[in-house]
């Protein structure tokens, strides 16, 4: 972060105060009035439609989750904007986990209100303030501007899986909370469900894990991308094949695979791949010699 110029050292500073703001005095209102319109409709069409009674209780619990989130990712950008101002190298991954935060929040508060609601996206502004941050603080470190821009959509792209995957978890839970037979499970259609879920939710929380860890360029944060990728293309794929009423498995099965596009490029690689230095070496093991 130091080697950023002051005037880039100042915006991002800047931000982190501004989009702190945000999470802790705006976001909070924009995620009750959205969940209040979501229940609202959703009761109505629950009335007839049974089936989809199992989302007032879901989303009752994630949106104040997600508003938690969202409320301490702002607490920290405000907690360390001036040390963001002073370079402070593990202000970072900090910053970009913070951002992340609202950026997927916001997002998966997004579908439940266009699907039911619709007219202007209300929670999307709450992804647009995220990631306006986190793609401000990749661009204005110091490098090269292609190397940004890769990193940029790594990211971006592991971001848009995370949020994928939790709300396949969250339908399966939906759709199991009203299958028919409870508390049986009739047949592979629901058996898949009580599977793809659970994968989906851990693999969300490794790809939130992987995020400051790529910024340090540490290669487990790498790896741990990586694993998290491969499981959700694995469980999704199949799913799709098993659930062919929609096509969200689908398109979680095509995010891991541009996810894994983008953590294949030799660019991506090569901070990941490279030996540790002689002189980490040597902390590591003292008997080591020249």
């Amino acid at each position: 972060m130091k080697e950023s110029s002051n005037n880039a050292r100042t915006w991002m500073a800047v931000l982190a105060i501004l989009v702190g703001v945000f999470c802790v005095i705006i976001a909070p209102v924009i995620t009750q009035t959205s969940l209040e319109r979501v229940l609202t409709e959703l009761m109505v069409v629950a009335k007839d439609k049974p089936q989809y009674s199992s989302g007032l209780p879901i989303f009752g619990l994630f949106y104040p989750v997600w508003r938690a989130v969202i409320f301490i990712a702002g607490i920290a950008l405000l907690a360390i904007a001036a040390k963001i101002y002073q370079g402070e190298e593990w202000t970072y991954p900090v910053a970009l986990t913070a951002y992340a935060m609202p950026s997927i929040g916001g997002m998966f508060m997004f579908l439940p209100y266009i699907s039911w609601v619709g007219g202007f996206p209300l929670p999307m502004v709450i992804s647009w303030v995220g990631l306006v941050g986190f793609a401000a603080t990749i661009l204005l470190r110091a490098g090269k501007r292609s190397k940004k821009l890769i990193e940029l959509g790594t990211m971006v792209f592991i971001g848009m899986l995370a949020t994928h995957s939790f709300t396949l978890g969250i339908g399966s839970q939906r759709m199991l909370m009203v299958r028919p037979g409870k508390p049986l499970f009739e047949g592979l259609e629901y058996w898949i469900l009580t599977w793809v879920g659970e994968v989906d939710w851990i693999a969300t929380l490794m790809l939130i894990i992987a995020i400051p860890l790529l910024a340090l360029r540490k290669a487990s944060g790498w790896w741990l991308a990586l694993i998290a990728t491969l499981a959700i293309l694995a469980i999704d794929a199949p799913t799709q094949v098993i659930r062919t009423a929609t096509l969200d498995y689908l398109y979680g099965a095509l995010l891991a695979l541009g996810a894994l596009f983008f953590l294949f490029l030799p660019s991506i690689l090569e901070h990941y791949g490279k030996k540790e230095p002689e002189t980490a070496q040597k902390l590591v093991d003292p008997t080591a010699t020249d």
